[in-house]
């Protein structure tokens, strides 16, 4: 489990008075994904037209370039706009296997001023269940201070 003080003080630090999204979600994609060896790939999916996400910036291999509101663990964060924590992708109805290495998956929407939705950081884990709850919470209270929110 990363030391998600250290990580939160960091990415304080390297982000303060940054407004531009992606020069954020690609500071915090490096900075989290090389926080925890659970993380295999770490980036985020943006919104750039109605109903779909296309790849932001990322760490690890490549990653699917458009997802679909309707499809997978990606798609239904941004459709519910609720956290996803998947222990086990394949018992994930609809789930796009991106990479098949993939176990098990966080995904957290990405909420800006006025609570409209910029996206998600997706992380995936070649681990089964590697994801817990104090993940989603921390992740997301970084998320909400660095998009606006906190």
């Amino acid at each position: 489990m990363p030391d998600y003080d250290d990580l939160t003080a960091r990415i304080r630090a390297l982000t303060r008075g940054e407004t531009d999204e992606v020069a954020l979600m690609a500071t915090l994609a490096c900075e989290i994904h090389h926080s925890d060896d659970r993380f295999d790939w770490t980036g985020f999916y943006r919104v750039t037209a109605p109903e779909t996400l296309k790849i932001g910036p990322y760490q690890g291999g490549h990653g699917c370039l458009v997802i679909p509101f309707s499809r997978g663990v990606c798609g239904a964060a941004a459709r519910t706009r609720q956290t996803q924590l998947v222990p086990d992708v394949d018992a994930f109805p609809g789930h796009i296997a991106c990479a098949s290495s993939t176990r098990s998956e966080l995904v957290i929407p990405v909420l800006g001023a006025g609570e409209q939705l910029l996206g998600v950081l997706d992380i995936d884990s070649n681990q089964p269940d590697a994801f817990t709850a104090e993940d989603a919470q921390r992740l997301r209270e970084i998320l909400d201070e660095c998009f606006g929110r906190g």
